[in-house]
């Protein structure tokens, strides 16, 4: 199942939408052009760990754990602080983040606005639902959060690795890097 789906069936899009005042079908497809890029952007930050993808439960844990995923299907506001300094920690600078949404915005026909507002919420939900997994996941070798994220990454639908591909202009299978130098931060 795709991450959106799973998004939408839980009520996360529809809160987004809710809270930024956009239809859910804006809202999906802002999360469906916003996601591969925060899910690479884990991903990167994940195997840059010393344990690689098996230290995403750390990961997830430094960046706010499950209750990020309550805080914005809450009825209350979203303080999407905590969103912000899990795109910092991802992306690395606050010019990946407007390059995302840019490039997003260019892909979607959706204001570049909305989908900065989006960014930290859709990363909360992300972020919550796989701590929230993490927590309830099976043994270790069904492949763990490293499994989930991977599986998300790679999703089962055609639209989500064109999605994929689209930001991934090297082809080296992480699309990360390519938004970096589209930022000018190139890593190494």
């Amino acid at each position: 199942m795709q991450i959106t789906d799973l998004l939408t069936q839980m009520g996360g899009i529809q809160s987004v939408a809710k809270e930024l005042g956009v239809s859910e079908s804006d809202a999906l497809k802002g999360a469906e052009t916003l996601l591969p890029a925060i899910l690479g952007g884990m991903k990167k930050q994940a195997q840059s760990q010393s344990s690689g993808l098996g230290g995403l439960g750390g990961l997830l844990g430094q960046l706010g754990g499950s209750g990020l995923l309550d805080q914005v299907l809450g009825s209350q506001p979203t303080d999407t602080s905590q969103g912000n300094n899990i795109l910092g920690q991802i992306f690395g600078s606050k010019d990946v983040s407007r390059t995302v949404a840019q490039d997003a915005a260019a892909r979607s026909g959706l204001d570049p606005t909305l989908l900065k507002q989006m960014l930290p919420m859709l990363a909360m939900l992300v972020t919550g639902f796989m701590s929230k997994q993490g927590a309830t996941s099976a043994p270790p070798q069904s492949g763990g959060l490293g499994g989930l994220l991977g599986g998300m990454l790679g999703g089962n639908r055609q639209e989500s690795s064109s999605l994929l591909s689209m930001l991934d202009l090297n082809g080296d299978g992480n699309p990360l890097d390519d938004i970096l130098r589209l930022a000018g931060k190139s890593r190494s």
